[in-house]
């Protein structure tokens, strides 16, 4: 069975592209043409899902992966999932990877529940990678690598968000067996190269990403030295501020090693005003273009 992380290695190559587009629709943001018609969560799920099936037909020439966000769709309730899971089968009919960002995190039975029904293709909500929550310890990730290794899957646990407030927990010092003090962030990152280390692919990376964001380059980087295993996620360019050049630290040196998101700077390119007049596919086709440009002039996946 080909691990996730080979197959989105082969991909980035293929593409020569390491952009992942998040799927993050609201109501709010939709261009007119795709605004519900009624303001019922059967309205608006119908609309969140023909909208981001548009938006993965603009961006699929250039993206090596979608990562939709399942709390658009949660907050829809029974259609909103129902939404979700069909974008999903959407995108991988179309040949893309697709990340769920569902963050989650537990113990026991109930992250052996979560890791059965939400980690690899064949579960029923059908993701080829998840975001993982690891502020539970350990055990709470052990269910999710050994689902994810059994189907071929892959994980991203979040390390170094990118969001300002994270650093309120993720920067505090914390002390380590050997006396030395380390930033929290630090420390889970060890765990998760020690459970990549163990579960790598033909690639070199193995089953257990890392989500480090573009808006803290110089953790970035700090991380990608201490992390050699560890393929990232990364976050936080684009709308969010963060630049080209800021993920470049990120990638090892071939090129590899990392996937960049941008969401509202893609889907939404219709706001733009360097997009206006254009018809919102258009907008989003080349925002898109032009944000796998862009990472292929300010980082090492120019070299694919």
């Amino acid at each position: 069975m080909t691990q996730f992380f080979d197959q989105l290695a082969a991909v980035v190559r293929a593409k020569r592209s390491p952009l992942v587009v998040g799927l993050d629709p609201r109501a709010d943001q939709l261009p007119h043409a795709m605004a519900p018609s009624a303001s019922t969560p059967a309205d608006t799920a119908s609309a969140y899902r023909e909208f981001c099936c548009e938006v993965v037909d603009a961006t699929v020439g250039c993206a090596a992966a979608a990562k939709p966000q399942a709390a658009f769709f949660e907050e829809l309730g029974p259609p909103g999932v129902v939404a979700l899971v069909e974008v999903i089968r959407y995108c991988q009919a179309k040949n893309l990877l697709v990340i769920l960002d569902a963050k989650r995190g537990d113990i026991g039975t109930t992250a052996e529940a979560y890791a059965r029904g939400l980690v690899g293709r064949h579960s029923p909500w059908g993701g080829d990678a998840l975001t993982v929550n690891p502020y539970l310890g350990d055990d709470s990730l052990a269910p999710f690598v050994s689902v994810a290794q059994e189907r071929g899957a892959g994980l991203f646990v979040l390390v170094k968000t990118s969001n300002p407030g994270g650093k309120l927990w993720q920067d505090r010092p914390l002390e380590a067996e050997s006396g030395v003090k380390a930033p929290l962030y630090r420390h889970v990152g060890e765990h998760v190269e020690h459970l990549s280390r163990n579960t790598r692919g033909a690639c070199g990376y193995g089953v257990v990403g890392a989500v480090v964001g573009a808006t803290y380059p110089q953790q970035l980087a700090e991380l990608r030295a201490a992390m050699p295993h560890t393929w990232f996620l990364i976050p936080g360019f684009g709308a969010q501020g963060g630049s080209a050049a800021d993920t470049a630290a990120g990638f090892d040196p071939q090129g590899l090693g990392a996937v960049v998101n941008s969401s509202r700077g893609v889907i939404f390119a219709h706001k733009r005003p360097e997009f206006a007049g254009l018809p919102w596919q258009e907008a989003v086709h080349r925002a898109a273009e032009e944000a796998a440009e862009q990472l292929r002039a300010s980082t090492p996946a120019g070299k694919l």
